[in-house]
């Protein structure tokens, strides 16, 4: 027996705008989250784009064509339910920074991540107020609490769809300063995804590339670059 798929029933696509947001009808009914809440968004552009995702369905629905949906859809019902839970975990990130772990050999190695990241730990020192300890090897390197602190602050200032975009921006890289840096703008979301994957690329330029790990390289560069869209939308 074949599987059940849901297919497109709707003629047109169109935006409210609510008293918190926006909403996008299809054929006049409002889109629901798949728990059935209204799924009310921030910003104009954000709406336009979902609008966009839902308009360019043919036939079968496939959520994994609709980046953007989804994400809202755990904004609302997965980041808003737990807001405080999801920011902690996330600037848990800054005491195990992939920026703050160094290789001790070799020496280009040495070299290729002190050029990608010093910049980044300077910059957080500066603009975020979160001087970073760094180390070389594998011995641990804590970090003082009061930086802790700020760059808990940093990331509980955020709203939940920032929250939402921030998501990813930081676990996939394993930084929190990457993820950061890409929503404040410092860097884009394909130079996060460069700089995460320095020690990747020595290792493979020494002993061979593997499909396998660059395929899954790849869709870890897609994910990013959909999070950084889904923050610059939710702002707009």
């Amino acid at each position: 027996m074949s599987e059940w798929k849901a297919r497109r029933f709707w003629k047109s696509v169109n935006l409210r705008k609510e008293a918190g947001g926006w909403t996008v009808l299809l054929d006049e009914r409002p889109l629901r989250t798949p728990g059935k809440q209204p799924l009310i968004l921030p910003a104009g552009a954000l709406a336009e784009a979902i609008a966009e995702e839902w308009q360019t369905v043919e036939d079968v629905i496939n959520p994994q064509d609709m980046p953007l949906t989804r994400a809202a859809n755990s904004a609302i019902e997965k980041v808003i339910p737990q807001f405080a839970q999801v920011a902690a975990m996330l600037a848990e990130y800054g005491g195990t920074d992939l920026l703050s772990y160094r290789a001790d050999a070799p020496e280009t190695l040495v070299r290729a991540q002190a050029e990608g990241w010093d910049p980044l730990i300077d910059w957080a020192a500066t603009e975020l107020k979160a001087p970073l300890r760094i180390t070389h090897g594998v011995i641990p390197v804590p970090q003082e609490p009061a930086v802790l602190g700020k760059l808990h602050a940093e990331v509980a200032e955020l709203d939940p769809f920032g929250l939402t975009a921030l998501h990813d921006l930081v676990t996939l890289p394993g930084s929190l300063v990457l993820g950061l840096a890409v929503i404040r703008g410092r860097i884009d979301a394909d130079t996060a995804h460069a700089l995460s994957r320095i020690d990747e690329e020595f290792q493979a330029q020494r002993w061979g590339r593997d499909t396998e790990a660059d395929e899954a390289a790849q869709n870890r560069l897609v994910a990013l670059r959909s999070s950084e869209r889904f923050w610059q939308l939710s702002r707009s």
